[in-house]
């Protein structure tokens, strides 16, 4: 059986998750100061951002030295 997904699908979706993560979190941090805390940790969206970005850079890499 083979993967469904090509790491050219899976590298978009790791952007575009990463790019949706940064800027929830950037949305979220000035408004917990005057609503309180969130349910959400934004410092571990901000992480799970970072996580992802740097997982799409691992598969543009992987795509750039992997032989056609």
């Amino acid at each position: 059986m083979e993967f469904p997904l090509s790491i050219p699908d899976i590298s978009l979706w790791l952007a575009v998750m990463a790019m949706i993560l940064l800027v929830t979190s950037e949305f979220i941090a000035p408004h917990s100061d005057y609503f309180g805390d969130f349910a959400i940790d934004t410092t571990r969206l901000r992480l799970a951002a970072l996580l992802l970005g740097a997982s799409f850079m691992v598969t543009v890499l992987l795509r750039a030295f992997s032989p056609v």
